[in-house]
């Protein structure tokens, strides 16, 4: 384990490429990797430098998923590193403290209040509100690109790598790979389930553990469902999961598909309505922020309320303690009130 450490680490370049989806066909849109585990790059070609410590300003680049802390802290995983919106100014940690200039892709706060940054290159930061301590494989992990972060009922952080998924207990690292049965080393999401079953998404499908065994979980021919992006449970013990086979949910019996379209995030609101960020029509420059009304889900086929459509890119989704749904995007950060959009790049 180390603190302010200024050596960069592996170089993990990430391109986004957006391309037709068909089922079975190329995956909308691809996260190309592209790795070499004995190079230490000294720079990130795809970090995005901010001169500006504090501004009134957002980011203006890919913002990949945001967090509300239990302070009322917005924190976004940006290309330009980690930031902090106060509600008057952002903050820009990485440039603060001295970080490695790497992007960040994942953020999570642990119920200690430690707040955990997921990067593609320099593995993971945690910020306990003072101190900046980074975790790389050279400490255990299972790779230095991370793509989400999750922790269990027993207080273990979970890392989803491009090279398998990493349990953290808070002193060292135990690491799952395929030779333990994941059907892929790549992982999008993970999570814990209500039964206590975890919940693997990745690039080549989607797989269940028990604590002994990965089960792959698949589709009523057998075949899996590829590349998938999020998963998450809902208050009624649902599982709701999406990638490039759309929008499914598993209800313990039996699945139902919402969409076919490529799904690349779900988040369920406080009421219990589930959003999602989507290519329509399987269209990389028709990008759909969706709603399902939580009212509307035991119909046989529930409608989608389309809530806004761009060219751009919609990532992370988070819904504030005022109510307000939180977007990241290719250009920054933007906040919808139920009625218009804000764009933070004009300044909050």
């Amino acid at each position: 384990m180390k603190k302010y450490i200024p050596i960069y680490s592996l170089l993990l370049l990430l391109v986004l490429i957006a391309s037709c989806k068909e089922q079975n066909k190329t995956d909308l849109p691809e996260d190309s990797i592209s790795q070499s585990e004995g190079s230490l790059p000294e720079s990130d070609p795809y970090f995005v430098e901010s001169k500006a410590i504090i501004s009134s300003f957002g980011p203006s680049s890919i913002t990949r998923n945001i967090l509300q802390d239990r302070k009322g802290n917005i924190w976004l995983a940006t290309w330009e590193g980690i930031i902090r919106y106060d509600g008057n100014s952002f903050t820009n940690f990485t440039n603060k403290e001295g970080l490695r200039r790497f992007h960040v892709f994942s953020v999570l706060e642990d119920k200690k209040g430690n707040i955990w940054f997921g990067t593609i290159g320099a593995g993971v930061y945690r910020y306990d509100g003072k101190l900046f301590t980074n975790f790389t494989t050279k400490d255990g992990l299972a790779h230095n690109g991370v793509g989400c972060i999750y922790e269990d009922e027993a207080g273990n952080i979970w890392f989803g790598t491009q090279g398998g998924a990493s349990r953290y207990d808070g002193k060292s690292f135990r690491n799952f790979t395929t030779k333990d049965g994941l059907t892929n080393n790549d992982i999008n999401s993970i999570i814990e389930d209500k039964t206590g079953k975890f919940w693997f998404g990745t690039r080549g499908g989607t797989c269940i553990y028990d604590g002994k065994t990965f089960t792959n979980f698949t589709n009523k021919e057998g075949s899996p469902y590829n590349n998938v992006r999020s998963i998450i449970e809902d208050k009624n013990g649902n599982i709701w999961f999406g990638g490039n086979n759309g929008l499914w949910c598993y209800d313990s019996r039996s699945l139902t598909n919402f969409t076919t379209d490529f799904v690349g995030y779900i988040y369920e609101d406080k009421k219990g309505n589930i959003w999602t960020s989507s290519a329509a029509g399987g269209n990389a420059h028709n990008w759909v922020l969706s709603r399902y009304d939580e009212k509307s889900l035991h119909n046989e086929k529930p409608p989608a309320s389309r809530i806004l459509a761009q060219e751009n890119m919609f990532f992370g989704i988070l819904e504030d303690t005022d109510g307000n749904i939180w977007l990241g995007t290719l250009n920054g950060v933007s906040r919808y009130d139920g009625e218009t959009l804000f764009d933070f790049t004009q300044g909050p």
